[in-house]
């Protein structure tokens, strides 16, 4: 398995991809998830990295198996050669407070096993989408029998969820001892000056979320649908809080005062014995950053990454408050004008002089470090370096329709238990930079790579 090249992948086009273009991508998204399982040292893939979640070897089949039985099964485009394994691997599951799973290492089957189960799979993929040629031939070969889906939303879907896997895995082997990972080498991120933390007024304004159906665009079912929302004038951060900041926090005691924390988190916090963030470690007296591959010193000027209520808890001690949906996307995309922007600098597509995301390294970077990516308002860092909490619970919008061949991929956590995150990490593909994504966690969860900033009205 070949590692791919660090640089910006090829998204395929937003408004009318063609099939080589989705075929391309694809085959890039297995080429990266291929790559995170080559970082595994032998047995490692029977690892549980984090407790809530499966073991690795689950992700290993799990990928295909959905690419299966979404382009293939479903469609009744291919029969079933192991149906024992489309069934072990088809879903995953999110993380719930108290129930974790029990299984052992020999509950699974043999790593080769399951190689041989994704060869089998790819190989008739490729089989099955080798006539497509453009998007109508994409839907022709990878369409459902209700008929919604004639602009390759199959395929989209397949080369996403894999790409959001990818993050996932990242972010499971990242908690994966050292020594059960192949190291690999990172050029060092270039010095910056210290940034200036200040706040950004941002005039009153609507924000668009959402996506139209009629932009014919590919969004996942709870992108939808479009919609204005007034927003009154605000001051939001320039930067997401850093390390630094983050450690005034932890010195003033912000751990030990029960004001800052709502009930459930403070009994959260007690019972896992938190008093710092997740990816900080202390040697020596010392603050550290726990990096995919060792530790190192903690990078004082790049984004903490923190859980939601750790993030609330922070907010209430700055007498702030984390930003509604709406607002992070006016502060995001809004214009004096009044006129909306695709990106947070414009209407480019991305590139890695805008953000740390795609890939393009394993660790976030200063905060200001990508002065290319400034919004409008000049609020920075907005897209990468750490997916962004806001203060909202993950909810549908208003003409909300579930995939019917995915109706649970948002609507099982309609929940009143996750909170919705904008923006992106260092592991968030390219073609889900997009205005429109929303990705949502529970507030107790402390290994994603998200960070956070301030508002005041």
């Amino acid at each position: 398995m070949a590692a791919p090249t660090l640089t910006m992948s090829r998204s395929p086009s937003p408004y009318a991809p063609t099939g080589l273009e989705l075929r391309a991508s694809l085959d890039e998204a297995r080429a990266r998830t291929d790559y995170l399982f080559t970082l595994l040292r032998p047995g490692a893939i029977y690892d549980r990295a984090i407790a809530e979640r499966h073991r690795l070897i689950f992700y290993l089949g799990h990928l295909e198996a959905f690419d299966w039985n979404l382009l293939a099964q479903d469609t009744g485009k291919r029969t079933s050669f192991r149906s024992e394994f489309d069934r072990l691997f088809a879903f995953g599951i999110d993380p719930i407070d108290g129930q974790l799973p029990s299984d052992q290492p020999a509950d699974w089957p043999r790593e080769e096993e399951v190689q041989n189960y994704v060869r089998r799979i790819r190989e008739e993929l490729d089989e099955l989408l080798a006539g497509a040629t453009d998007s109508a031939d994409v839907s022709e070969s990878a369409n459902t029998s209700s008929g919604m889906l004639p602009d390759g939303t199959l395929l989209n879907v397949a080369i996403e969820h894999r790409l959001m896997h990818a993050e996932t895995l990242a972010y499971l082997l990242h908690e994966l001892p050292f020594k059960r990972k192949i190291p690999r080498e990172m050029a060092p991120e270039p010095p910056m000056p210290a940034p200036s933390h200040r706040s950004v007024a941002i005039p009153a304004g609507v924000a668009t979320l959402g996506l139209a159906r009629s932009a014919k665009r590919f969004g996942w079912d709870n992108e939808f649908e479009s919609h204005g929302v007034d927003v009154p004038a605000f001051s939001i951060a320039k930067y997401s809080v850093t390390n630094q900041q983050f450690m005034e926090f932890v010195r003033a005691g912000g751990y030990e005062q029960k004001s800052l924390w709502d009930a459930a988190s403070w009994d959260w916090r007690g019972a896992m014995g938190l008093w710092h963030p997740h990816f900080w470690r202390q040697e020596n007296l010392r603050w550290m950053f726990r990096g995919m591959f060792g530790t190192e010193p903690l990078p004082l000027h790049a984004p903490v990454y923190v859980s939601h209520a750790e993030a609330s808890a922070y907010a209430r001690w700055a007498r702030k408050r984390l930003p509604t949906e709406a607002q992070w996307h006016r502060a995001a995309y809004g214009t004096e004008s009044g006129a909306e922007r695709e990106y947070p600098w414009g209407e480019q597509m991305p590139d890695a002089s805008r953000g740390n995301f795609d890939f393009a390294r394993w660790h976030p970077t200063a905060v200001n470090g990508h002065p290319a990516g400034s919004s409008a308002f000049g609020v920075m860092d907005l897209l990468g370096n750490g997916w962004e909490w806001t203060a909202d619970v993950f909810a549908p919008f208003l003409g909300f329709q579930a995939f019917p061949f995915y109706p649970g991929y948002s609507a099982n956590f309609f929940d009143g238990q996750h909170f919705v995150m904008k923006g992106g990490s260092p592991q968030t593909a390219a073609c889900m930079l997009r205005r429109s994504f929303r990705n949502w966690f529970q507030p107790h969860y402390t290994y994603s790579y998200a960070t956070f900033r301030c508002v005041e009205e």
